[in-house]
């Protein structure tokens, strides 16, 4: 037996014989249990409505499922990149339909939930629930293969405005920006169907893995690449147009908000329009439904902006000064 084992053993048993575990397992006894009146109190909490909660009669969408459905669409849309399934021109098609036919049984289970708790939620009667759920499975379905030729041209875009990406295997497979694209662009579709939740489960994913939040409901147009990715912000009201370049750090977000703003502005414009072709660089802040970039426009490093430009505009903050501290070369 280990030493160290040996000694602890030895001295368990030296507490044993001096009857301090007995003593110390009676004044446990007497310690207050403060769980029942915390379990009443959370429960009274809950059942008053005054606090958020999912205690329904009716199921709600399953977080690990829908991220189980959105590495079944990587695997649907890149095929062979995300499966141990070595794939052949005589293999493809039978591969396909095995994992389409997957997503569609799953995904309609999941938009039933969404929709059920939806109209839970909002006193409103279902009606054909189940029936619209694989009507709105198969709709998503049908855009598979609009999103994947948009997916192609953000790979393009990537390996365009990347001189470090070597290949399209390497965005597939590394590329952060390439993969919170693809989560929002089926995100996006689920939420022109009228999907509730689920949209916004899929974002907050693509956001805990890159920390890229890109709101479902924007818009967003082809040949799109956000390089490096961390910290990037893209509004619900955004709409950026064809061939637009974001880099790290980059927020599309709205400008200071009133108290009621959350009721009173949901439908309103909130956030800025990125016309084609525009490059903005990192860190850079463009806020406010109003504000307009211009297309093949540039903005700098570290910009704020409030207000619209023309096209064919830069955007430069001024060269700092800076202060070295220290001996120089040439000094």
């Amino acid at each position: 037996m280990n030493r160290f084992f040996q000694e602890e053993l030895i001295m368990g048993q030296k507490e044993v014989l001096a009857g301090s575990c007995g003593s110390e397992s009676i004044a446990a006894n007497a310690v207050r249990n403060p769980i029942p009146a915390v379990v009443a109190r959370l429960s009274e909490g809950f059942k008053s409505g005054s606090w958020a909660s999912h205690i329904e009669p009716v199921p709600i969408p399953s977080k690990n499922e829908v991220i189980d459905l959105i590495e079944l669409l990587q695997r649907i849309l890149f095929p062979g990149f995300f499966s141990t399934v070595i794939l052949r021109p005589e293999n493809l098609e039978y591969h396909l339909g095995q994992q389409v036919s997957l997503l569609y049984e799953n995904l309609a289970g999941q938009i039933s939930s969404a929709i059920r708790h939806d109209c839970f939620r909002h006193n409103q009667l279902c009606s054909r629930c189940g029936e619209r759920s694989y009507e709105t499975a198969a709709d998503l379905i049908d855009s598979l293969p609009e999103i994947r030729s948009l997916l192609e041209s953000d790979i393009d875009a990537t390996l365009t405005g990347d001189p470090a990406a070597a290949n399209s295997d390497e965005v597939i497979f590394s590329y952060p920006g390439l993969f919170a694209t693809m989560i929002y662009r089926l995100a996006h579709r689920l939420h022109e169907l009228g999907v509730p939740l689920i949209p916004r489960i899929m974002s907050e994913h693509a956001y805990h893995r890159t920390a890229i939040d890109i709101n479902p409901e924007a818009t967003i147009g082809s040949d799109f690449f956000i390089d490096h990715g961390s910290g990037v912000v893209i509004g619900s009201t955004t709409t950026i147009g064809n061939r637009v370049r974001l880099y790290q750090g980059v927020t599309l977000g709205a400008l200071s908000l009133p108290k009621d703003a959350g009721a009173r502005l949901r439908n309103v414009k909130r956030h800025p329009t990125i016309e084609d072709d525009v490059i903005i660089y990192a860190n850079a802040t463009i806020l406010g439904g109003q504000t307009v970039v211009g297309a093949r426009s540039i903005i700098g490093g570290n910009v704020w902006l409030t207000e619209s430009i023309g096209p064919d505009t830069r955007v430069m903050l001024e060269q700092p000064k800076l202060v070295y501290i220290g001996a120089q070369e040439g000094d």
